[in-house]
């Protein structure tokens, strides 16, 4: 005999794979974001790395303003991308 399903639970469910779904576009911005910023401190860009370092902030701060990821995770992303961005920014100068 089959056993009836409650339809919260039902429901909860289809909730959680569209949530699962948007959190990993935002996870793959922020990603993207953040691979553009490394990407130009390896190739010693100087002058554009301070735009993409205000991108990727901004993306980990969206992150973070929608729950996807911690607020403290978002900030220790940023403060760690900030210090080698700066490091890279003072050995160029």
């Amino acid at each position: 005999m089959k056993q009836m399903r409650h339809k919260s639970g039902l429901k909860a469910h289809r909730q959680s794979l569209k949530h699962a779904i948007h959190n990993a576009g935002i996870k793959k911005s922020v990603r993207v974001a953040v691979r553009a910023v490394m990407d130009a401190a390896k190739s010693k860009d100087v002058k554009g790395l301070s735009a993409l370092t205000g991108k990727a902030s901004s993306a980990l701060d969206k992150a973070a303003k929608s729950g996807t990821i911690h607020w403290k995770a978002a900030a220790r992303k940023k403060s760690r991308l900030a210090l080698q961005v700066n490091k890279l920014t003072a050995a160029a100068k």
